[in-house]
Order: C-alpha cells, then sequence, then structure tokens
C-alpha cells in the first residue's frame, strides 16, 4: 500500500527505507536486499538517491521511495489512497509517470484519486464514491463521457 503521506521512516535513508520490508518481512539478507532495493529505486528514477533520508528528498520523490518500498515486495495488487495529494502540481507529474509504467507494465492498481485525467488514461474500470456509497461504475471512457448519475456529471463538469 501507498499512502497519501509516505510514511517513510524518518531515521532510514531511501535504500534503508525500501529495503526494510525485504529483510522484516521476507528475511532477506542486508546484502541482497541493498542489492534488491537499489535496482528498485532505479526504476522509480532514483537510483542517484538511495543515501538521501526523507527530509534531503522532495515530496514526490519520497512518494517514489515509497511506491519503489511496496513494489519491491512483488506485489499481485498495489493499494494506492490519494498518493499525489500531499504534491505540489509540479511534483505529482512524477508519480503519475511511475504508476502509469507500472500499468503499463501490467501492474494491478486499486488508486483513490481525483487525478481524472490520469484515471482516464489508465484505468480499466473507474467507481465513483459519494459519501462512503458508490454512485457510478463504468469503464473509463463510458464514465467520462456518458455518466448516468447526476453526482457523477457534477463531478465531471468542475474538473474538465
Amino acid at each position: 500500500m501507498v499512502f497519501q503521506k509516505f510514511n517513510l521512516f524518518p531515521h532510514l535513508n531511501a535504500l534503508e527505507n525500501v529495503m526494510s520490508g525485504l529483510t522484516t518481512v521476507k528475511g532477506l539478507d542486508k546484502e541482497t536486499a541493498s542489492d534488491v532495493a537499489a535496482e528498485m529505486l532505479k526504476r522509480v528514477g532514483l537510483g542517484d538517491r538511495t543515501k538521501f533520508f526523507p527530509s534531503e528528498l522532495s515530496g514526490g520523490q519520497q512518494q517514489r521511495v515509497a511506491i519503489a518500498r511496496a513494489l519491491v515486495l512483488s506485489p499481485e495488487l498495489m493499494l494506492f489512497d490519494e498518493p499525489t495529494s500531499a504534491l505540489d502540481p509540479e511534483l505529482v507529474r512524477e508519480v503519475l509517470k511511475v504508476m502509469e509504467e507500472l500499468a503499463e507494465q501490467g501492474m494491478t492498481m486499486l488508486v483513490v484519486t481525483h487525478e481524472v485525467g490520469f484515471a482516464r488514461r489508465v484505468a480499466n474500470h473507474v467507481v465513483m464514491f459519494d459519501e462512503g456509497e458508490i454512485v457510478e461504475e463504468l469503464p473509463p471512457e463510458e464514465f467520462f463521457t456518458k455518466p448516468r448519475h447526476v453526482r457523477t456529471k457534477r463531478f465531471l463538469e468542475h474538473v474538465k
């Protein structure tokens, strides 16, 4: 799972944050875990930031470390809870690029987001919630061009 507020360990550098699940959950030795974590950080565009602590990274970089930390465990499904909501607009692009690459590689993702353009490009199924209730559930093209529910129509009017 990737949270909207990163949830990185502040006393660990990027490499150590990504390694943590490999050593604690998977039981890998530190050398192997370090190699695997370094490769994953390269995959998300942070191969040159392995020794940086969260406080030394931008919000987008911190979120990419969080994505690498989740990915390194080889999940079948990744959950993203508003992964760009805590980021400045220019940093949103960095994170969405990584997520789009994951989608292209076949990663199954459940994403809670207000990034409508991203959802339209990447999703194969869109669900609209309002006050804890599902109000619309459609394929993306239909959701964005022919929504059925008035709540969905109102939402889309504000984001287009």
